[in-house]
């Protein structure tokens, strides 16, 4: 009798497991065939979109009077070559096919201004629909459907902008061409994901119906006898009975013994949750400090093959993670990015903020070829304003140095005043006037400021947990002892100078807490 029942209900889930594999497999098929329709032009929108994003970039990096000018005398100055390395540098990072100028003609060939693979003055036939580019260039408007086309150069789609002078007049046009395989192989990925979730989808309804089956009465059974023989030994509990959902007295049952459990142990369970919580965040703390010191620069020196300059910083948070940050790059072989920056608030919503904002400003810094700080404050204002809820701005200074002529162009969107000492001199502030903080509100315009280092100057700049470390009666450190402490030894390398500076404050606030990040950097230029 066992035998036969067991059959029966091995039966029913055959029956179940084929019904389940039926329909999963028809919607397998209805899906990818929708879906690579619907997703295929997709693609071909979204590429072509980033396509315009690019172009639209180039356009406003480029000098448009220039191309003017090259469209009549096809004559490369010097200018010519300065937009030939921007554009490739552009293509490359972009992961653009090509990108090229040129001025269309009556008889459907193309004059090329500028071509990654040929030289200005190249002619060619036009591939692409020849009616539309010559709307685009006749009337100045951008190209309404997909430009995709077969050519010598390969299956390519075209994102096409008109290039005006300052009279408005359309002089050339300006192509970016994405390779059309990219789009087929993403519709060929998004075709494979679309099978390989359906069918795992079908291997977890199977595993679902079997599961299904048996919760109603022999697995409920099996974690009541479990869950009671575990608290007779232990007399401890578990969350076992609350995944028994039976709906009928089972469920009763089992809510009645776990009420019942619950009661006995209650305080120990209070107990030990409490310092597991404890535990918990401590260590998430723990990990969140050690990611927030490591995408801080930290080994140093940081170029060791450049002898012209030294640079050293430090960051000590106030909590286990902070808002403060200090960061420098090269952006080039010839100019060096120094960032220093604050966030309003303390804790995991400022680190937060502190990543997102650190890595704006580093991307768009390795973006903007003109080394303009106002420029890229303006465009991480901007971005950071977006959905700021919680009214959170940071205080920057910004500052690119030309390596090979000292020369400096600093922001500083209300950031602390940077201290310099000239050679055989003294530290110094570097008094200004300052812009608004980032993110304070968008379309900021940012101030600039420019200053000269010559061999054997030093720069240090900071956050305001320097001046304003408070001893045990409230009384501030201050831009003056600060001072006093770099020109205790204003010959010394950056990082015996931050030393000094750290040592003199710990001196000062002795046993005090700490309420702010301390962070520093100083720059050495020889």
């Amino acid at each position: 009798m066992r035998k036969i029942l067991k059959i029966r209900k091995f039966g029913i889930h055959a029956k179940a497991l084929a019904g389940i594999i039926i329909f999963t497999l028809l919607a397998i098929i209805a899906m990818c065939i929708s879906g690579s329709l619907i997703f295929n032009r997709s693609v071909q929108k979204l590429y072509n979109e980033r396509g315009y994003v690019v172009a639209n970039i180039i356009l406003k990096q480029i000098d448009h009077d220039k191309i003017a000018e090259y469209s009549k005398t096809w004559y490369e100055d010097d200018y010519y070559q300065e937009m030939v390395e921007y554009l490739k540098y552009i293509q490359e990072v972009s992961d653009a096919a090509y990108i090229y100028i040129g001025v269309p003609y009556e008889d459907k060939t193309i004059k090329y201004i500028y071509d990654s693979g040929s030289n200005m003055g190249f002619r060619d036939p036009i591939a692409a629909p020849f009616d539309e580019l010559w709307e685009a260039y006749t009337k100045g408007v951008q190209p309404k459907s997909y430009l995709v086309r077969h050519s010598q150069y390969g299956y390519l789609t075209s994102s096409c902008l008109p290039v005006k002078d300052s009279k408005g007049n359309v002089v050339a046009l300006l192509f970016v061409d994405t390779y059309m395989r990219v789009v087929q192989s993403t519709l060929q990925r998004f075709i494979i994901n679309m099978i390989i979730i359906a069918l795992i989808l079908l291997g977890a309804f199977c595993l679902l119906n079997w599961h299904y089956m048996n919760s109603y009465i022999i697995d409920p059974l099996m974690v009541l006898r479990r869950n009671i023989k575990w608290f007779a030994e232990n007399t401890t509990t578990d969350d076992s009975l609350n995944y028994i959902k039976t709906g009928d007295e089972l469920e009763e049952l089992a809510k009645s013994v776990q009420s019942m459990e619950q009661s006995i142990v209650e305080y120990i369970d209070n107990i030990e949750t409490i310092t597991a919580e404890k535990e918990r965040i401590s260590a998430e703390l723990n990990v969140a400090t050690k990611i927030q010191a490591d995408m801080l620069p930290r080994k140093f020196p940081p170029f060791p093959e450049r002898k012209e300059f030294d640079i050293y910083a430090t960051m000590t948070p106030a909590k286990e993670v902070g808002g403060d940050f200090y960061d420098f790059f090269l952006i080039d072989d010839d100019h060096l990015a120094l960032v220093m920056a604050d966030v309003s608030g303390k804790g995991v919503p400022a680190a937060l903020f502190m990543v997102n904002a650190k890595t704006l400003i580093k991307y768009r810094a390795l973006m903007d070829r003109n080394f303009s700080p106002s420029a890229i404050l303006y465009d991480v204002n901007n971005q950071l304003c977006e959905g700021n809820d919680m009214d959170l701005f940071i205080t920057v200074w910004l500052g690119i140095i030309q390596i090979s002529t000292g020369k400096i162009v600093a922001a500083n969107a209300g950031h602390e005043h940077p201290a310099i000492k000239r050679k055989d001199g003294q530290f110094e502030l570097d008094v200004y006037k300052h812009s608004p903080a980032v993110a304070t509100m968008d379309g900021i315009t940012f101030r600039e400021h420019e200053f000269q280092l010559n061999p054997g100057d030093s720069l240090f700049v900071y956050t305001d947990g320097v001046p304003e470390a408070a001893n045990e009666y409230n009384r501030l450190y201050g831009t003056n002892r600060m001072l006093k402490a770099l020109n205790k030894n204003p010959k010394a390398d950056a990082k015996e100078l931050l030393e000094t500076v750290k040592r003199d404050i710990d001196g000062f606030v002795e046993d005090s807490p700490q309420f702010d990040d301390i962070t520093m950097l100083c720059f050495k230029y020889f």
